[in-house]
């Protein structure tokens, strides 16, 4: 393990930045929850990039199940490029982004102040251009991060839309489940101790596929960046369902595949549909998960806790996803923390 780098210090560090989290943005979460009841708001706009765009994603799962809101995944090109931005309505329009500085995403929260719609940014930092154009700013106390793979203000940015949509429901409950993310994080690394030798069988791995649903939906996304960024490789992230339509004819024998598979409601069709397919055209499975019967049909297992409730299990999943992503990039001798071509901040128009 490269333990130098600034990639597996940060790794390391979630679970501290979550009780971080959790401790210092409670009076936030709870004024900007209370101004969405005030205005009575039904439908929320996400703005996001990168691996924030697959918090987007996780948002759009979780306050439509646990809230019932309409969530919808902003274009930013309509509002920079094309000036044709939609009539946002009586819609919260919330930016997520670790360092606040993408120019098109501010421009979609200025134009949602200019329409009188409630604007929100989860950031970083504080004092961003887009913390700049928001009523409300959830600062994800995540500290400085180096590397420039985002991974503990992913995790920081999921607990946080997490921590909003408990106090909405307002279940008190929800909250008592939300202090246990940390330990839950903790017991990843715990379940995962060997994966530098467990992932050894990849290392020539050039093409790869994700596949995740629902709440894990985001985890398939932000998995597959992970190892497009840090280990160059070809990777597609896929619902199961939309995998059954018409991906799955580039399985083959040895391809590997990576399946999320948490207990909740995906996991019949995953059981039933998808892991007899995998098996019979004789992939290469990788299940990341806590499922008993799927862990024990795959090659190689990247397991989680038992208990872990399913709408709070990606702030988990991707853990093993960052580890095998820091390993392969390590194994292979790539430079962690600055993946060829990449920036910290990419400023998109």
């Amino acid at each position: 393990m490269s333990i130098n780098s600034n990639l597996a210090q940060e790794i390391q560090e979630q679970p501290q930045v979550l009780r971080q989290l959790l401790e210092t943005q409670v009076a936030a979460i709870e004024q900007l929850a209370e101004a969405i009841r005030r205005r009575d708001i039904t439908h929320i706009v996400v703005a996001a990039r990168g691996s924030s765009d697959n918090a987007a994603r996780y948002a759009l799962y979780l306050f439509g199940s646990l809230n019932q809101f309409l969530v919808t995944l902003a274009a930013p090109s309509l509002y920079s490029l094309y000036q044709r931005p939609p009539r946002l309505g009586n819609s919260l329009v919330l930016g997520i982004s670790q360092s606040g500085e993408s120019p098109d995403l501010v421009t979609v929260l200025a134009e949602a102040r200019q329409q009188g719609a409630l604007t929100a940014a989860f950031t970083n930092l504080s004092d961003s251009p887009l913390a700049e154009q928001a009523d409300h700013v959830i600062n994800l106390s995540a500290g400085v991060e180096r590397s420039i793979a985002a991974t503990k203000t992913y995790t920081a940015q999921l607990l946080a839309l997490a921590m909003l949509s408990s106090q909405l429901a307002g279940d008190r409950s929800m909250w008592t489940t939300l202090a246990q993310v940390p330990h839950w994080v903790e017991q990843t690394f715990e379940l995962n101790p060997n994966i530098y030798q467990a992932i050894k069988p990849y290392c020539q791995m050039r093409r790869c596929i994700v596949i995740g649903r629902g709440y894990n939906y985001a985890t398939a996304f932000e998995l597959a960046l992970k190892l497009k960024e840090l280990t160059y490789t070809l990777v597609e992230p896929y619902s199961s369902a939309d995998f059954l339509h018409g991906p799955s004819a580039l399985i083959e024998p040895g391809f590997p595949i990576v399946v999320t598979a948490v207990h909740g409601p995906i996991l019949n069709e995953m059981q039933q549909e998808l892991m007899p397919l995998l098996i019979e055209r004789g992939a290469e499975i990788i299940t990341l998960g806590n499922d008993p019967q799927i862990l024990s049909q795959a090659q190689t297992t990247l397991p989680l806790p038992d208990d872990i409730p399913e709408w709070l299990s990606p702030i988990c999943a991707i853990i093993p996803g960052q580890l095998f992503a820091l390993h392969l990039a390590t194994m292979r001798g790539y430079d962690v923390d600055r993946p060829r071509g990449l920036r910290k901040v990419t400023k998109t128009q």
